[in-house]
């Protein structure tokens, strides 16, 4: 009988700074070989079931641990976390925080460098990894001014140099576009494959971290794990959605035109799905009794965006010829790949950059001159990275410094930022410090931060990036209620779901220049436009092809259908 790669027997671990336990009573085999997802809302204890297996809990993170955990045959508390990274190889979700070298090259080459390695065996193994990993042409690169695609690549390479058995990857698709989403997960399954390596993923998007499959899927709740099955068995059942986790699109839509989920139907990735002419006769019988609404009402002009140039430096534009306007209400998604402008444009309206030529107009007013605080008065901006916008230690001073610095009312600032905070899913956080909280969850503490001043214009970088579905729904519930109230919402997103479910619009970038202007259902229906801005075809463009329908309208009817059930 094969003996498990990891086992946990009845493992409790505690915080020293905490009055519980983070994770309770686990017990777990995981066998060499396997593909391991790990799924639940935050907090339910995934990042601290990966911080044991790779030795920051307890060397790092101090803690008491009760039962045992054997790694590769080593008891876990009784190793050090030195010889428990020659196991278990991790690639964090925040990137930037892993490098080490000023170079590709470098970083690659830093584990090798701690065991001494002789230099010509470094550098070959180096370039060997790096080869594998498709980054030969960036050896001379910095890290840090790589793609997010890239940087994960970086990551993978520095912790397969030394031949780990075991790869854990905390959020790997949270940064990255659609695209670059799906090639990581091709990697994975590349690495996988080539190495027998066992591979375990904590992610929230489900339906992309299943593009190449998984083994078993490991659903965690209040620091237990609650259910250990295969994907297909998870997927028959309702356990996604009875625990709050977004299921994959495709089954939504085969549930709502009343399709009867069974194990012929192989549910577990939609490559598989085998319907019956019974099947999709229903989902054709569901589109057709679903009507297009009415179009909406135009509004008058908010934000006006003509003929933009920008570049960081002479050599190269960043931003070519930029044009756009946007209505006072509307709820937009920004997209594109990594590195297409996205966020250079959010800079630009916000005043942290200027232009090199062309204008930039506030209700018809030319915002040429505004400072930033000037702009900030009617417009918010949340920013990708939470670690480059937070300057206080504690939760509650960082959301209410703005509110601070306009003298209001000690009372009038409490309420907002407990408003704020709640809002956020971060109330019973408010006397934390910061740096005790994940990344996910500084995420929403500076979505906090500029929700308290209440802007009319929000433009929010990657708002649901590591967000569990049930923050996510409640973030995104937020910004539509304020969206209904009058308040205009763009969002930088690589989010799919977001912009099918939220958004009427999209703005859609690729290599500094925008390439169109439409609406979310008619950009999933054009695969050529897809590959330009490294988006990726949804399922449910999939779904309509199966059954005959024409996806635009399909989508579309899906959308509307599933704002009716959420609302």
């Amino acid at each position: 009988m094969q003996k498990p790669i990891i086992s946990f027997k009845d493992y409790t671990y505690h915080y020293r700074s905490q009055a519980e336990p983070t994770i309770t009573n686990i017990n777990l085999e995981i066998f060499e070989g396997e593909r391991i997802i790990i799924v639940g809302p935050s907090g339910c204890g995934k990042s601290t079931l990966a911080h044991c297996l790779n030795g920051l809990n307890p060397f790092s993170y101090p803690g008491k641990t009760e039962g045992s955990l054997t790694i590769c045959g080593v008891e876990a508390d009784k190793s050090g976390i030195f010889e428990l990274s020659q196991y278990v190889g991790t690639v964090l979700q925040d990137t930037d925080g892993q490098f080490i070298g000023m170079t590709v090259l470098e970083d690659i080459a830093f584990a090798m460098e701690n065991d001494c390695v002789a230099q010509e065996e470094m550098i070959e193994r180096t370039k060997a990894e790096a080869a594998r990993v498709s980054l030969t042409e960036k050896l001379d690169a910095a890290p840090h001014a790589l793609s997010g695609g890239q940087k994960q690549r970086v990551s993978m390479a520095g912790v397969m140099v030394n031949e780990v058995p075991i790869l854990l990857f905390d959020e790997p698709l949270a940064n990255l576009d659609p695209a670059a989403g799906r090639d990581a997960i091709e990697l994975i399954d590349k690495l996988q494959k080539d190495g027998g390596k066992t591979v375990i993923i904590i992610e929230h998007r489900l339906e992309d971290a299943m593009h190449m499959g998984a083994d078993r899927i490991i659903m965690m709740e209040n620091g237990k794990i609650v259910n250990d099955t295969t994907p297909e068995e998870l997927f028959l059942s309702n356990k996604l959605i009875e625990a709050g986790i977004r299921e994959p699109l495709y089954l939504s839509a085969l549930k709502y035109a009343g399709v009867a989920l069974t194990k012929d139907m192989h549910v577990e990735r939609m490559q598989n799905l085998a319907l019956t002419d019974e099947n999709k006769e229903q989902i054709r019988k569901w589109f057709a009794e679903r009507s297009e609404k009415p179009p909406v009402e135009e509004k008058p002009e908010v934000l006006r965006v003509e003929d933009i140039h920008f570049g960081y430096t002479p050599e190269k534009e960043n931003l070519t010829d930029i044009s756009f306007s946007i209505k006072e209400g509307e709820m937009i998604s920004i997209v594109g790949k990594n590195g297409a402008g996205k966020s250079t444009m959010a800079k630009l309206l916000c005043g942290f950059e200027k232009p090199g030529s062309g204008k930039l107009y506030l209700k018809g007013r030319d915002m040429g001159e505004d400072t930033i605080k000037e702009r900030a008065e009617h417009i918010g901006y949340v920013m990708q990275n939470p670690n480059q916008m937070i300057s206080k230690p504690m939760i509650y001073d960082e959301v209410a410094l703005s509110l601070v610095m306009q003298n209001l009312p000690e009372d009038e600032i409490r309420e907002r930022v407990f408003e704020a905070l709640k809002i956020c899913g971060l109330y019973e956080f408010r006397n934390w410090p910061i740096n005790a909280l994940s990344y996910g969850q500084k995420k929403r503490v500076t979505i906090a931060s500029i929700l308290v001043s209440r802007p009319r214009i929000l433009i929010l970088d990657e708002p649901t990036a590591g967000q569990d579905f049930r923050h996510y729904t409640e973030i995104m519930e937020f910004l539509k209620e304020l969206n209904e109230k009058g308040y205009t919402v763009l969002m930088i997103t690589h989010d799919m779901h977001l912009m099918l479910e939220y958004t009427n619009r999209s703005l859609v970038f690729s290599d500094g220049r925008k390439i169109a202007d439409t609406t979310p259902e008619k950009l999933f229906s054009n695969p050529e436009l897809l590959k330009q801005a490294s988006l990726k075809e949804t399922s449910l463009y999939a779904l309509a092809e199966m059954c005959d329908l024409p996806p635009e309208s399909y989508i579309r009817a899906f959308i509307e259908y599933d704002r009716e059930v959420r609302s």
